[in-house]
């Protein structure tokens, strides 16, 4: 079992992120259990990354100096699987609104939908999701979204090393993928994006990250299985 100064002098923690919970939940939740099994005042905790609350899946999480290395870990290579929904989107991109509009696709084809993961790889521009905890003029991108006001939003160059479809359920309008991309990719954006490749329209239902770098989601334990390792109280 660790001890007080093994998460002082420092942990990387891999944790697998549930549904509904934000990274800083995460981060918090660990961050207390931790200080209140050793009767530490005060640690350093943080996150390589943030994960949205309808993502599932892996966090790396820093403690004490090793939170120095939150930079490097956040710059390697990402990969992610889930379900796009052909037909319809919505202006998160994903399920936290309601549907705006939907299209038609009696036109797509299996065949369609493989050719066109071919636009996706390597170096492409990107546009950030409105919805987004990305800044401009010192607010969130998503408080202006929520207040209904108009902002300009810059392209970025991000790189997609790999993105297949991996099941394709014609009767739900629903693809699973896996895409391997750099920091900075936009899971929701590429769905929203991919939608308008096929002149149809898609967004978001699942979204699970499950490796950064060499970190495996399946090498990482829920909240509550990692405050389950700690003592109760430490024995002084």
């Amino acid at each position: 079992m660790k001890t007080a100064d093994d998460f002082k002098n420092g942990q990387v923690l891999l944790i697998d992120k549930p549904l509904t919970w934000t990274s800083f939940q995460a981060v918090n939740k660990l961050r207390w259990s931790i200080r209140q099994a050793y009767n530490i005042k005060k640690i350093k905790v943080g996150h390589a990354g943030t994960l949205d609350p309808l993502a599932t899946g892996l966090l790396v999480i820093c403690t004490g100096k090793m939170t120095k290395q939150i930079n490097t870990f956040q710059g390697q290579e990402k990969e992610y699987t889930g379900t796009f929904v052909l037909g319809s989107t919505t202006p998160s991109y994903d399920l936290e609104t309601e549907v705006n509009e939907t299209f038609l696709t009696e036109h797509i084809t299996e065949e369609l939908i493989h050719k066109t993961t071919e636009q996706f790889t390597g170096k492409i521009e990107q546009f950030p999701p409105i919805f987004s905890a990305i800044k401009k003029e010192g607010k969130r991108l998503y408080e202006f979204a929520r207040a209904g006001e108009a902002v300009e939003i810059k392209s970025r160059e991000v790189e997609i090393t790999e993105f297949e479809i991996t099941a394709i359920r014609e009767l739900e309008l629903e693809l699973d993928f896996r895409v391997v991309c750099s920091k900075g990719t936009y899971i929701r954006s590429l769905a929203h994006d991919f939608g308008k490749a096929l002149n149809s329209g898609a967004h978001l239902s699942v979204l699970r990250r499950t490796r950064i770098g060499d970190f495996k989601v399946e090498n990482g334990l829920t909240p509550e299985e990692f405050i389950g390792t700690l003592p109760e109280k430490e024995q002084n």
